[in-house]
């Protein structure tokens, strides 16, 4: 069941990375969901998100935490 909610997760951002506020809200959400070495995995993602737009990078704080 954890992978797929990491797979969810994945899904749930690609399609709300047109918006920084709603993307922020998702990391913080799969920060709560997720174990640690799924959160791993996900920052790698969100990196390679980032690289395709760049506003989301203030997102990356919740991952830090």
């Amino acid at each position: 069941m954890a992978r797929a909610m990491y797979e969810y997760t994945k899904t749930v951002l690609s399609k709300v990375s047109f918006d920084a506020t709603l993307f922020c809200k998702e990391v913080q959400k799969a920060v709560k969901r997720l174990l640690p070495h799924e959160l791993e995995e996900l920052r790698i993602f969100i990196q390679s998100l980032i690289n395709q737009n760049p506003e989301l990078n203030q997102c990356l704080i919740y991952l830090k935490a």
